[in-house]
């Protein structure tokens, strides 16, 4: 896309009207609010759901199973953003690809929300998956088209719209974890599909107003005599998938165990081959493949990063689940309320943020030495962990202000990594691979948690300080390698800080 292009969409949306920022950013804001209300809504009770016995309305599954399968699932709902990614790209449009994802997304509550059992858990996983791929890399996109490359507010309005995601998933767990827990799963789940609902309604009566021509181009459109060739290719790749599942189904080698260590090789394969394939596209100047080198580091502390993030809902929500005191200053603490300890930190830290990249202007921080100093909070989010255990053993029950400054921690690291990385991703992508480039950057989260489904299973309350420990040690680590790399990396970046 020309400079000109992009000139005419940034001057389609109106450009005030949203805590002066542009009107779209109302649009944004709510549709990812109720997306993201209803996705960590029943994510909150979505691990206890799996190993509640069943005579408690849950699957009755093992909980090293129940755990693996958490992340698991975490790394495919970012993995299919590469789906999401391309058929904006070349088919859609960011605007359309979303309404359409929002539509699968609540289909897939709708399932969770019926006693189905495990087959509706998988049918829920599968549509949620896809809706998520295409829905979230997408709407980001969007907000990016709304500002000009020069525009100061950027990363302010990132950070403004990070904080409508969070505000979404600070309160579903209150409401769909109290719900799912006190009375029924499929209770909270209903819910959560509800909250979709209303996210789909937003984004429809507002959209043609408030984002004018933003997200409807297609940046590398499919040439005629491509589109045959392109849906020829995927239908047999459909086909031989299908069967090669039910092959394997009927054979028996289609295990957790086995689909694990599947999903964390493409975990690791897939990101590889993306730059590889922006990186040798013809459609990419000198300029963006320079930009692109500067971008593995950063996409490499991103990995880290969600790596202990990540680990929120699933080894810290069975720490609050298990070793944690639960019933504390004369009320009962739901387990799931500690999912909205992340988010309930980010509304309250988003605007300083947002405030401070403002005030700061051209003297803030570069964006890797922002991943560095995010990293060094992340790895001390894990590295307080051990204390509980160290001082008290892991025989009696941690005091939850333990978990609340684990939350705390990583908020920091968050506000310094995530909403930059998505803003940074908008401007050193190549104009060819604009949605794409976004959906590898939620391929960094794919592949943390690809690679969290096999260490999660090494988290015992034996193995807890050195599960903490390591783990912490080592983002504190390559924070500080990044922070000495920052210069160079900010030079590759060819003038964008």
């Amino acid at each position: 896309m020309t400079h000109e292009e992009k000139d005419r969409i940034v001057q389609s949306v109106p450009q005030k009207g949203f805590f002066g920022h542009p009107k779209g950013l109302f649009t944004l804001f709510f549709t990812e609010f109720w997306e993201r209300f209803s996705y960590y809504g029943m994510r909150a009770i979505l691990l206890y759901y799996m190993y509640s016995e069943v005579k408690n309305g849950g699957l009755g599954m093992e909980e090293s199973t129940a755990l693996s399968i958490m992340a698991i699932y975490g790394s495919l709902v970012y993995m299919s953003g590469i789906i999401g990614g391309w058929i904006a790209d070349r088919l859609l449009g960011s605007l359309q690809t979303v309404f359409t994802g929002g539509v699968l997304i609540m289909m897939g509550h709708i399932f969770l929300a019926f006693p189905f059992g495990k087959m509706g858990l998988f049918a829920s996983m599968f549509l949620i998956i896809m809706g998520t791929g295409l829905l979230k890399p997408n709407v980001s996109n969007v907000v990016g088209d709304i500002y000009s490359e020069t525009d100061n507010r950027r990363d302010s309005g990132f950070s403004i719209f990070y904080m409508g995601i969070n505000l979404g998933a600070f309160i579903s767990p209150l409401i769909v974890g109290t719900l799912g827990q006190k009375y029924n799963y499929h209770l909270g789940f209903s819910i959560a599909a509800i909250g979709m609902l209303l996210g789909l309604i937003v984004f429809a009566v507002t959209k043609r107003k408030n984002l004018g021509l933003a997200g409807t181009y297609v940046p590398n459109p499919l040439m005629p005599g491509e589109k045959k060739k392109v849906f020829s290719i995927i239908g047999i790749s459909a086909l031989v998938i299908i069967a090669l599942v039910v092959v394997a189904s009927v054979s028996g080698w289609l295990t957790i165990d086995g689909f694990i260590t599947w999903v964390s090789i493409l975990g690791i394969v897939i990101p590889i081959m993306y730059f590889i394939v922006m990186y040798r596209s013809p459609k990419t100047t000198s300029d963006e493949r320079s930009r692109l080198l500067a971008y593995i580091p950063l996409f490499i502390g991103a990995m880290m990063f969600w790596a202990i993030q990540e680990q929120g809902s699933i080894i810290l929500a069975q720490y609050a689940d298990k070793r944690t005191q639960l019933d504390w200053a004369g009320i009962h603490i739901q387990s799931s309320w500690f999912q909205s300890l992340n988010p309930l930190f980010i509304v309250a830290l988003a605007p300083v943020f947002a405030w401070l990249w403002v005030k700061l202007g051209n003297r803030q921080p570069s964006t890797p030495k922002k991943f560095a100093i995010g990293l060094l909070f992340t790895g001390l989010s894990f590295i307080v962990m051990i204390v509980p255990a160290y001082v008290n053993g892991t025989e009696s029950l941690a005091n939850p202000w333990w978990l609340v400054l684990s939350f705390f921690l990583v908020v920091i690291g968050e506000l310094l990594l995530s909403p930059v990385g998505l803003s940074a991703t908008t401007k050193l992508a190549p104009a060819a691979f604009s949605a794409q480039t976004m959906s590898l950057w939620f391929l960094s989260n794919a592949s943390a948690q690809a690679i969290n489904a096999n260490i999660v299973k090494l988290y015992t309350p034996e193995t807890e300080i050195l599960y903490f420990g390591v783990i912490g040690a080592f983002s504190i680590l390559l924070g500080l390698i990044l922070f000495l790399l920052s210069p160079k990396l900010q030079k590759a970046m060819k003038g964008v800080r």
